[in-house]
């Protein structure tokens, strides 16, 4: 890079001066929050005019390297820090950390952390922060049992670093801990909240969700946008649509784009297309510009609402009304569109013509959606193409051997079984949890680890009974073996959603509303039997599976059987 080529050579010993100028002040100001000119640019313009730097113009001007492009600009000017005798000072160590890791990396960033001989707190999160980052979970956690002493910054950025590897119930877990210590110097504040109720969410832990919202109004948090973003996708993906509903109003004159997005998508999530398209005209009336992520929600509820035409009309006024430039996963939402509705010709035609690769979202929406109308040529294609950018993808084989087993073709479906053990793939087990009395439990297919399970057996005999009597049969078409009907029936009766209603009613009250939270797409036979449960025992039972909201109740399912 040129322009940090140019550093060691302006920077010189022989300008060293024992004290800063007055001129300092000013250009660390401009370094700080350059009008026009990069901030290093700046920093070369001020050492042209021999202004000494201090302690304050290198962690202003190495908060602006950002990305792995920049890491020779941020070594350079380390150089400098080195050069002006600023190595000892902690606010510099610390923004040195932070430094290399936004620019990707870890080892020089521990480097700098090793030289430090007393290491503030927060020079600890900065490290601690960059390995979460950058390395892995379990390595952050051991940095974060090694302080001395932590801060509401040192827990807030742990909890975060669960909540973003997806580890949920260690960040609760954290976040309890954290309580107990509860002190001035640890006391939670609005980000440590935001991931909170993230994990929250993650977890589809709606009484812990609600337990966080209360927590927050104790403690007499301001609900800005940001965090009444955070208490809206909460309660979204913890499938209470009406309390987001709630928060969202509540917040008022307050409420920016992400703030409406985040109503927009879950509205989408929940099968509330409608909503979703009038809440958009909304927000127009009320003068939001909308952005990507808006769309991307708006997009959504075309796909799940299956609303054909009106997808396509937003994704052209994504250009020419908003000047919004369609990215990958916009893209792979029309193709998902088209392919849903039948359309695979025109979703071919999107994937062939977008300026950019196809990624695996687009091939499995195109693969999801040929299969639902038996299209085995362009579900075969759609894998292929699976297969070179992810060649251990079990979705994608376990999608193929659907359609093969659905239209009776067991070689195929034995082929794919068998090229999968032979790679070494293997089927993500069905799971899904259930929340009861502030409680989260977990089930596997034919799980028997529970210390309930000959209970929870014996209810979901009663309940398939009782199914049967009203005409229940059983849909066997995606049972991936070649068994009789009666082998096919027993295959699906142990279904992890099924357990997880026979838990549900042994421990609940009659009447009470079932949230579960399952990790795959629901199969068309726990639809229908949760469809029926939820009429002949009077029972709400509301799933969320990888793709969307089911709303089941009186015998119909809000995603109208579209899904």
């Amino acid at each position: 890079m040129r322009t940090a080529s140019k550093l060691i050579s302006i920077a010189h010993p022989t300008l060293h001066l024992s004290h800063p100028t007055p001129n300092t002040l000013i250009w660390n100001t401009i370094i700080k929050a350059p009008p026009t000119s990069s901030p290093l640019s700046i920093y070369l313009r001020m050492r042209f005019h021999a202004v000494h730097p201090d302690f304050y113009t290198f962690p202003f001007l190495l908060q602006s390297f950002t990305s792995p492009s920049e890491l020779h600009s941020g070594q350079q000017v380390h150089a400098h820090i080195l050069l002006f005798g600023f190595f000892a000072n902690d606010f510099v160590h610390t923004s040195l950390i932070s430094m290399y890791s936004c620019c990707g990396n870890l080892t020089f960033a521990q480097q700098v952390f090793d030289e430090m001989l007393h290491p503030d707190i927060p020079s600890w999160n900065s490290i601690m922060n960059a390995t979460l980052k950058l390395c892995s979970i379990d390595n952050a956690r051991v940095l974060f049992e090694k302080m001395p002493m932590r801060n509401v910054v040192s827990w807030s950025c742990m909890i975060n670093g669960y909540v973003k590897c997806g580890g949920y119930r260690e960040a609760l877990g954290l976040f309890r801990e954290m309580q107990a210590l509860e002190g001035d110097s640890v006391k939670p504040n609005e980000f440590t909240m935001s991931s909170v109720l993230s994990a929250c969410g993650g977890l589809g832990a709606l009484e812990h969700g609600k337990w966080a919202h209360a927590y927050i109004g104790k403690c007499g948090m301001v609900v800005d946008a940001v965090l009444g973003t955070s208490i809206i996708d909460m309660y979204v993906k913890c499938g209470s649509v009406e309390r987001a509903r709630c928060v969202f109003d509540e917040l008022g004159a307050r409420k920016d784009v992400m703030a409406w997005s985040a109503m927009m998508s879950g509205l989408a999530m929940h099968g509330r297309s409608k909503e979703c398209l009038a809440l958009f005209s909304e927000m127009q009336m009320h003068e939001v510009s909308p952005n990507a992520v808006t769309f991307l929600g708006v997009l959504c509820a075309c796909v799940h609402g299956g609303l054909v035409n009106e997808g396509r009309d937003y994704f052209e006024r994504m250009g020419s009304e908003f000047g919004i430039t369609p990215q990958i996963q916009h893209y792979g939402c029309l193709v998902d569109l088209y392919a849903r509705a039948g359309l695979i010709a025109e979703a071919w035609k999107i994937v062939k013509s977008m300026p950019m690769k196809p990624d695996v979202l687009v091939w499995g929406a195109l693969l999801s959606g040929s299969r639902m109308h038996q299209d085995i040529k362009t579900c075969e294609l759609s894998l292929k193409e699976l297969i070179e950018l992810e060649p251990n993808n079990s979705g994608a084989h376990v999608l193929l051997s659907n359609v093969y087993a659905k239209t009776g073709r067991w070689e195929d479906v034995r082929h794919v079984r068998n090229l999968m053990e032979a790679k070494g793939i293997k089927k993500l087990p069905g799971c899904s949890s259930v929340e009861v009395g502030g409680i989260l439990h977990e089930f596997m297919v034919g799980d028997e680890s529970h210390p309930e399970t000959r209970q929870i057996y014996l209810m979901l005999e009663e309940i398939m009974k009782r199914l049967k009597m009203e005409g229940y049969v059983g849909d066997t078409k995606e049972v991936l073996l070649d068994l009789d009907e009666e082998g096919k029936e027993l295959a699906l009766a142990f279904h992890s959603e099924k357990l997880a209603i026979a838990f549900s009613f042994i421990k609940t009250k009659p009447g009470t509303p079932i949230h579960i939270v399952k990790n795959l797409r629901i199969c068309s036979d726990c639809h229908i039997v949760i469809k029926m449960i939820s009429k002949i025992f009077n029972r709400e039972i509301i799933v969320r599976d990888c793709n969307r909201f089911h709303h089941c109740k009186d015998g119909s399912c809000s995603c109208k059987d579209y899904w």
